[in-house]
């Protein structure tokens, strides 16, 4: 990985951090989610990964680490793996496809994060189901920043892809 890629991952990790402590007042509406997968869909899963661990740990210092952080970062990189493996197999993802991709996201997220209260207490479906509000203003909040998100971080992305040949290190 070379110093321009990681200086991209710096910055896509600033801008989710920023966003997540802009919406925090807005219960499980936040940017990370879109951002994690379109760095998969158009860096890699390596890149999601790498992305999904810098933001928790950097998100969590600002509002607070806890069990959860755990759980944060195997649903985050679960995500972007499977966003990375998306990006691998499918070489041009419709944007439709990314939308209702990063909605399934938010609820199988919630569902992720529900498994914290049952390594808790040993009762997961009534934490869940209380949570399935949550998890859908998560999955709209998703679509919601693919579709603003998505001309910005794709320029972004294409003007690395064509950078990345020339830059010597």
């Amino acid at each position: 990985m070379n110093t321009y890629k990681l200086t991209l991952l710096a910055l896509l990790a600033a801008l989710a951090v920023v966003g997540r402590y802009a919406f925090h007042f807005l219960p499980n509406v936040q940017p990370i989610t879109a951002i994690i997968i379109l760095t998969g869909i158009f860096l890699g899963p390596v890149s999601s990964v790498i992305l999904s661990v810098l933001v928790v740990f950097l998100s969590n210092m600002l509002l607070g680490m806890g069990i959860w952080t755990v759980w944060q970062i195997i649903s985050w990189c679960l995500i972007g793996l499977t966003a990375g493996i998306i990006g691998i197999i499918w070489k041009n993802v419709p944007l439709l496809f990314i939308i209702l991709f990063s909605m399934f996201s938010g609820y199988f997220y919630g569902f992720i994060i529900s498994l914290t209260t049952f390594q808790v207490t040993g009762h997961f479906w009534p934490y869940y189901l209380a949570g399935l509000p949550f998890d859908t203003a998560h999955a709209i909040g998703n679509g919601v920043f693919i579709l603003l998100l998505y001309p910005l971080l794709h320029g972004l992305f294409k003007r690395y892809s064509k950078n990345r040949f020339r830059i010597k290190y």
